[in-house]
């Protein structure tokens, strides 16, 4: 109790400079699950949802990873600059006929989760060949929101001063589940990923997070497509 109160008393004392995101903009996260031998079927459907929703007015990014170990299962991630956008988004005919298509392969329903910026990474994704993907999804008790945040917020800035970090992302998601977190990390090898999880300031969040967590931290890596 004493190493987490001193640790958040240090964290508050240096203050998080602004990040680079609009406050109306919406962050889309969905996990696709497909069966083993539809892998490349499903692959294929992701790809032209991507191209599709890229040119859609108000979307800002699109891009998709494969679970390493279990090629799967996918997630989509996507920014759009405003809830008006996201929402004509969800109403296109291209779509409805993605979902569709997706509902005969799938192993179980698409989970999409929704969020807005709680530190935003201002640089282009950037993920070349053999860079590693990782999404993170943090659920607190709503009582341990206001913490969370502080802890989040400190992890990004000082992840992404890390050797080879590409971007790093969180997520935050719209109410009533403000207690759910989403982190998104892009490094760029395998090596990188593993240095980054020894470093104190790494291992200093887990510390202080672990006895406030309503669930498992569940991070899974992924490859980009």
């Amino acid at each position: 109790m004493l190493f987490m109160l001193a640790f958040l008393m240090m964290m508050s004392e240096q203050p998080v400079p602004p990040v680079q995101a609009s406050s109306t903009a919406f962050y889309v996260a969905t996990y696709i699950d497909v069966q083993v031998n539809s892998t490349n079927e499903g692959m294929a459907l992701i790809k032209q949802y991507r191209d599709a929703t890229r040119a859609e007015k108000g979307n800002s990014g699109t891009d998709f990873v494969q679970e390493t170990g279990r090629p799967s299962r996918f997630v989509i991630v996507e920014f759009w600059k405003d809830q008006a956008s996201f929402e004509a988004h969800e109403k296109a005919a291209h779509t409805a006929q993605f979902r569709s298509k997706l509902k005969a392969i799938h192993n179980s329903p698409y989970d999409q989760r929704i969020h807005q910026g709680l530190a935003v990474d201002s640089r282009p994704w950037s993920a070349g060949r053999g860079a590693v993907s990782v999404v993170t999804h943090v659920d607190v008790p709503p009582q341990r929101t206001d913490e969370t945040e502080v802890l989040l917020k400190r992890l990004a800035e000082g992840s992404r001063k890390d050797d080879g970090n590409l971007r790093y992302d969180i997520f935050q998601q719209t109410a009533p589940r403000t207690n759910h977190f989403t982190v998104f990390a892009v490094w760029k090898d395998r090596n990188a990923f593993d240095a980054h999880e020894g470093k104190p300031h790494t291992r200093q969040f887990r510390e202080v997070l672990a006895p406030m967590l309503g669930a498992p931290y569940d991070e899974r890596l992924y490859t980009s497509q």
